[in-house]
């Protein structure tokens, strides 16, 4: 395994699974409490939590993960850390010396590339990029194994935004076997270069892109969306939400898939935009679940990065 987890496409489709598979392990073992086999795997070992961004789920999940793991956490403030008071490769090459790991939640991908890049001990673990949140990922295949097992010829269908989330969750998707479907209006898709390199080197999945939402969520086995503004583009919003109107998650639009479809969501949402009270709150949905196996993904993920390297 890599030393850093900057995107999905740097672990093998192999190691994909087998990062799934430990989960599910320590999802089980989690009511063991102290007695559970990996209650020590970090233990003596601290992890820096490095947030630009405001943040629930990824917080309270990465810190719990470490903790589960026997781990320590420092949360240095980030304008100490990432707002320019000093080179970043200053700053990483200095926590190197302190911690094990790096868990960075940012903008720009280029910043967790760097922190990478100058350090040969530190593991650095994107916690959410405005180019890829990886993590997410990890939690929704998770989620999707456990609804239906295998994943292969599954049909994903992602509306909204070609954002962060669609890249990784294209990635991860393509990896397994599923049929990843993302409806975006023009101007918004997926890129060719996240296409091509997501689905480079046979892997057994495929990502279609489609304008028309309809089309795309016809016949699908979940229905995935994201808000339609993300941080920083608050002064994109109103153009946004005219855009993004057709690809509103409301009934009309999951009916047009097959009848046990889920729906899903990376959280937070904006309830009355991106998606309906009535679709979020609905028996289709499993976004407390993807929320809940954000927990048990990173825990596989800190182990497998950290575990075994003393």
């Amino acid at each position: 395994m890599q030393k850093d987890f900057l995107s999905i496409l740097d672990l093998t489709s192999d190691e994909l699974s087998g990062c799934l598979d430990l989960a599910a392990r320590l999802k089980a073992d989690r009511p063991l409490r102290r007695n559970a086999p990996t209650a020590n795997a970090l233990e003596g070992r601290h992890v820096a939590m490095l947030f630009d961004k405001p943040s629930l789920r990824t917080m309270a999940t990465f810190e719990i993960a470490v903790r589960e793991l026997g781990g320590e956490i420092i949360e240095p403030p980030a304008d100490s850390t990432l707002g320019g008071r000093e080179a970043l490769s200053d700053v990483a090459l200095n926590l190197e010396r302190w911690v094990a790991a790096a868990i960075i939640r940012t903008f720009a991908q280029a910043r967790l590339v760097e922190f990478a890049r100058v350090t040969s001990r530190l593991h650095v673990v994107n916690a959410l990029s405005d180019a890829e949140h990886p993590c997410q990922a990890l939690a929704d295949m998770l989620t999707l194994r456990e609804r239906w097992g295998a994943l292969d010829g599954r049909v994903l269908t992602f509306v909204g935004d070609g954002n962060n989330v669609a890249t990784s969750l294209a990635q991860a998707g393509a990896m397994l076997g599923l049929r990843v479907r993302v409806a975006s209006p023009d101007g918004y898709q997926l890129s060719n270069h996240i296409v091509e390199a997501a689905t480079a080197g046979g892997r057994l999945g495929s990502i279609e892109r489609f304008v028309d939402a309809g089309e795309a969520v016809a016949g699908a086995d979940a229905v995935y969306t994201d808000t339609w503004t993300s941080m920083g583009q608050e002064d994109e919003s109103a153009a946004r939400r005219r855009a993004f109107q057709p690809y509103q998650a409301n009934a009309a639009l999951l009916a047009k898939a097959k009848p046990d479809a889920v729906f899903m969501h990376c959280l937070p949402a904006h309830r009355g935009e991106e998606v309906t009270d009535e679709v979020i709150d609905s028996t289709a949905s499993i976004v407390l679940e993807q929320s809940e196996n954000r927990l048990h993904t990173e825990k596989a993920l800190l182990a497998m990065l950290l575990a075994e390297r003393r």
